[in-house]
């Protein structure tokens, strides 16, 4: 038995669902879903009554989880059977997509930190400062190493062959849902420390934003990375600034360490590369950082705070290189080259030499991060 009054609102809240949800679902109320279980354990849930419905239904909207509606049998009760729903759980019901709609709670925690990597995604045009910066130094074959979910990939591409890759099984099945209608779009697993996992072809360039102070032999990484450039190719590595400003945020991240820029170059060095550049990034994020991480000891960003991230991006990337305060983050420009060779062999016999190009007096690059 189905009401009319039942239909009317259960229209009412499909549409509404939809609108905030982007979805277009006949039923958003039908009661059966079907969720693959390790995507289900993923997604926190804290409804306990009808509220379950929009709250999963809009946070498998925002993971991107591809949707589909299949018919279903029903058989409706009436209120002498025990059928318990009323106008008042309509009303919850729309306090719960207003709610679920303004939240981007959508990651359990993990050691990966996927729930503060789902906020920072929050913050497209940030995002797309960094890519900006370093677009002009990609080639047409690229390997992304931690891609996470493709926010910075749909920036870059398309190219000849970009491979996006990650050690997340979650961040894995999203990324293969991106390249299903991109043929040069190839996806695989990728650990940086085990050079077993890496593709077997060579590429021109190596994109690793935010990986390698994850690792704990960040030496290795770089040096998978070397084996599996082509001649002449460059590498990409993006690592955070400053072991003074290590804090709770480095910790939930999974952060092994900060670096300086002495640091980063002697340790591209060692593994064979001649740095071409270190680049400072994200002069004005470090006041944030330093409050959150150090003063006010958080685990997480604050949703307004990404959202301001977002709106006050384009002022930001344009007041950075003025601004004389240290960087959040360092972007090293990294070459395998002929003369690289003999730096690697140096390293073998123990030596770590420093190229005229890595002075140690020079604390970053003077040269601005944006071009």
């Amino acid at each position: 038995m189905l009401f009319f009054r039942h239909e009317l609102g259960n229209r009412f809240l499909t549409l509404f669902c939809n609108v905030v949800s982007d979805l277009n679902l006949t039923d958003m109320e039908t009661c059966y879903k079907m969720v693959r279980t390790d995507l289900l354990k993923s997604i926190p849930l804290v409804s306990t009554r009808f509220g379950f419905e929009p709250e999963i239904t809009i946070k498998l909207a925002k993971r991107s989880a591809r949707i589909f509606e299949v018919p279903i049998r029903y058989a409706g009760r009436g209120y002498q059977e025990g059928k318990k729903i009323g106008w008042r759980d309509g009303v919850r019901c729309i306090g719960a997509i207003v709610h679920f709609a303004l939240s981007d709670h959508v990651y359990s925690g993990d050691e990966t930190g996927s729930e503060i990597l789902g906020r920072l995604n929050r913050a497209p045009r940030f995002t797309k400062w960094m890519a900006d910066v370093i677009r002009p130094y990609l080639g047409e074959s690229v390997l992304e190493i931690g891609a996470g979910t493709g926010n910075l990939t749909l920036q870059l591409i398309p190219r000849p062959l970009y491979c996006v890759s990650d050690i997340n099984p979650l961040y894995l099945d999203h990324l293969s849902k991106l390249a299903l209608n991109r043929p040069y779009l190839q996806v695989c697993f990728t650990d940086g420390e085990k050079g077993d996992t890496y593709p077997q072809n060579r590429f021109d360039t190596v994109v690793c934003l935010n990986v390698v102070e994850h690792l704990a032999d960040d030496s290795a990484a770089l040096r998978n990375i070397y084996n599996v450039l082509e001649d002449g190719g460059r590498a990409i590595i993006l690592v955070p600034c400053g072991q003074w400003l290590f804090g709770t945020l480095d910790t939930v991240l999974g952060h092994q360490r900060r670096y300086s820029p002495d640091q980063l170059r002697s340790l591209a060095v060692s593994a064979g590369f001649t740095v071409e550049d270190v680049l400072p990034f994200n002069r004005v994020g470090i006041a944030a950082w330093w409050l959150n991480g150090r003063v006010l000891r958080r685990t997480s960003f604050g949703l307004w705070q990404i959202k301001m991230l977002n709106l006050l991006a384009p002022a930001f990337r344009l007041l950075d290189r003025w601004l004389p305060l240290p960087p959040l983050s360092l972007i090293a420009i990294l070459r395998r080259s002929p003369a690289s060779v003999s730096l690697a062999s140096a390293n073998e016999s123990g030596d770590v030499p420093r190229g005229d190009d890595a002075p140690s007096d020079a604390p970053f690059s003077r040269q601005p991060a944006l071009r």
